[in-house]
C-alpha cells in the first residue's frame, strides 16, 4: 500500500448540546478508503493517537482517521458522561458522534474506558459500523452471549498477555461475536498499542486491508 501524504487537522463537534474535541487526518490527495473511529481509556485521550502515529499511520494508508476526546476527558473537559463510568452510556451517544461528524460506515477502535460507548453502539447500530476493534474495553460483562452472537459486524479483538484485569475478562465475551479475529500481543499490558507500537499498527492495518 503506497504512502500518501496526510493533513492533520483539530476541531470541535457539538454532542447532545456538549463540545468534544477531536483531532482528524485525511488523505490529501485521493477520496479515503473509509472512515476510523479512535477512542480512548481514562488516562488517555485523542493525544494519545497522535503521538504514538496512529493518525498519521491510517491517513498515510489512505484513511480518513479520527480522534475523539470523550466527556470529561482530554480537550472535552467540559463536557459531562452520559453514564457512570463502568455503566454503559447510551447507544445514542456514538451514533450522534458518527452523524456530527459525518462518519458513514466507519471502523470503531475502542480501548478500555470507550467500552461503556463502544458496546451498546455495536449492538444497536451495528449497520453503522463496518468493523470494530475493541483493545479489552470495560463493560463486556454487561452483555449476554446471545447478544454478541447475534452481531454479525467484523471485529478484531486486541488485548496484551500481561493485562491481569482485563485480557482474558474481555476476550471470554467479545469471542461470542460470531466474525472475529484474535490478536494478542505478548509481553504487552492494559494499553498493550503503547508497549509494542510497531506491532498494534502492523495488525491493524493488516486487519483493515482484509475488510476492504
Amino acid at each position: 500500500m503506497a504512502a500518501t501524504t496526510t493533513q492533520l487537522t483539530e476541531s470541535s463537534i457539538t454532542v447532545g448540546g456538549q463540545t468534544l474535541f477531536y483531532r482528524q487526518v485525511q488523505p490529501a490527495q485521493q477520496s479515503p478508503r473509509f472512515s476510523v473511529l479512535l477512542l480512548h481509556g481514562i488516562r488517555f485521550s485523542s493525544e494519545t493517537w497522535l503521538n504514538l502515529q496512529t493518525l498519521s499511520k491510517l491517513g498515510e494508508a489512505g484513511y480518513r482517521a479520527v480522534a475523539v476526546d470523550l466527556p470529561g476527558l482530554g480537550l472535552s473537559k467540559e463536557a459531562t458522561a452520559p453514564a457512570p463510568v463502568g455503566e454503559p452510556a447510551p447507544a445514542n451517544f456514538l451514533k450522534s458522534v458518527f452523524e456530527a461528524l459525518k462518519l458513514d460506515q466507519a471502523v470503531v477502535i475502542s480501548p478500555s474506558l470507550s467500552g461503556m460507548y463502544s458496546l451498546p453502539f455495536l449492538f444497536q447500530h451495528s449497520e453503522m459500523l463496518k468493523a470494530y476493534v475493541p483493545v479489552a474495553p470495560i463493560c463486556t460483562e454487561k452483555f449476554s452471549a446471545a447478544q454478541y452472537a447475534g452481531v454479525k459486524t467484523p471485529a478484531l479483538i486486541v488485548y496484551g498477555d500481561q493485562d491481569a484485569q482485563l485480557g482474558e475478562v474481555s476476550l471470554k465475551n467479545l469471542k461470542n461475536l460470531p466474525n472475529h479475529k484474535v490478536m494478542l500481543m505478548k509481553g504487552a499490558g492494559h494499553a498493550c498499542y503503547l508497549d509494542k507500537p510497531d506491532e498494534w499498527h502492523h495488525g491493524l492495518l493488516d486487519f483493515l486491508k482484509s475488510i476492504e
